[in-house]
């Protein structure tokens, strides 16, 4: 018997999926446009030629398209970390992979960064959502593993660290225009700080 079609559900979601790219496409024209508060959910409905009502489907609140945006942009990350096995390089160097795709992305596209990673800040859960903490901990964590992080290092404390300190990078790099520093070296340094301390020998001998 020949084989069985492809069941319709997937062409569904197939489509489902285009219409979603879709809408995600006309939000952020508009956001960078003419701004995310000026932006409405009727207006990227008709920027997407869609009816109102699919908006919310895909959608539910406006600041879906803000999640929607930090999630693309990690999985982006790390497909291209993925298609160079990043995972073979030591830790140090794994971590400095990661932030330099990040800065890549956002440097890529400044104008984009600007309005979404405020608008992520002052209307989202910018610095609530662990999503981009747990994938630096898994990578300090694998480092732990290997031997190349300090046994009583924290993965999850360092995650939430090295997150905390990309975003305050970021949210400092789009206050002013022209950008006020190179974000690929800010996050070079800041890196080095969170991986080698700041304390001397000397500093080190007085604790406790």
């Amino acid at each position: 018997m020949p084989a069985p079609a492809a069941p319709p559900a997937g062409r569904r979601e197939r489509k489902r999926q285009q219409v979603r790219d879709q809408l995600y496409a006309a939000a952020l024209h508009l956001f960078v446009a003419q701004g995310y508060e000026a932006t409405t959910m009727e207006q990227i409905a008709e920027t997407a030629d869609v009816a109102r009502a699919t908006v919310f489907n895909h959608f539910s609140q406006k600041v879906g398209f803000l999640e929607e945006w930090g999630a693309r942009r990690r999985t982006r990350v790390a497909e291209i970390l993925g298609s160079q096995h990043a995972e073979d390089l030591p830790v140090g160097d794994r971590l400095r992979r990661y932030l330099r795709e990040m800065a890549d992305l956002n440097t890529a596209s400044r104008a984009e960064t600007t309005v979404l990673m405020d608008a992520s800040a002052r209307f989202g859960r910018l610095l609530q959502d662990p999503s981009l903490e747990i994938e630096l901990a898994r990578i300090v964590e694998q480092g732990r593993q290997r031997g190349e992080i300090r046994h009583g290092v924290d993965p999850d404390q360092a995650g939430a660290l090295l997150a905390a300190s990309y975003f305050s990078a970021i949210l400092r790099w789009i206050r002013e225009e022209p950008a006020p520093f190179d974000l690929h070296e800010r996050l070079h340094s800041t890196l080095d700080i969170i991986l080698l301390g700041i304390l001397t020998g000397h500093g080190r001998a007085g604790k406790p």
